[in-house]
């Protein structure tokens, strides 16, 4: 992969060498100049390394990695943080705050009502 690296490194070198050269009208660079330029920039980090630029990466945390997972196992043995996707307190018990009963009943009402789809396509009266 290094050699790769290099390779493709000594590849923009060359080609962007190659461009200022004919901008500037002046004699092509010697192989041995254009490989010392990429080991040069290779070493100062100024070309990319992958397919991503790395340059632009987040904001680094100032915590440990151990401090971080304590707070996270304290605050989820205190409840304050919601598990799996649910924002809502209701969804993430899974409670419900009315009786099967009364469920039972709307639905009922519901399907009598037409406002409930029959099978995969939605045949609602409207």
């Amino acid at each position: 992969m290094n050699k790769s690296l290099i390779t493709l490194s000594a590849v923009v070198a060359a080609l962007i060498s190659s461009q200022v050269a004919f901008a500037e009208e002046a004699a092509p660079k010697a192989r041995a100049e254009v490989k010392a330029e990429t080991k040069a920039a290779v070493k100062a980090g100024a070309l990319p390394k992958g397919d991503a630029d790395q340059t632009a990466s987040g904001p680094k945390s100032t915590k440990a990695r151990a401090e971080v997972k304590t707070e996270a196992a304290t605050a989820e043995k205190s409840g304050t943080i919601a598990k799996g996707q649910a924002a809502d307190t209701a969804s993430a018990t899974g409670k419900s705050t009315k009786a099967r009963a009364e469920v039972k009943a709307e639905t009922k009402a519901a399907v009598k009502a037409g406002a409930l789809p029959k099978g995969d396509a939605d045949t609602t009266k409207k």
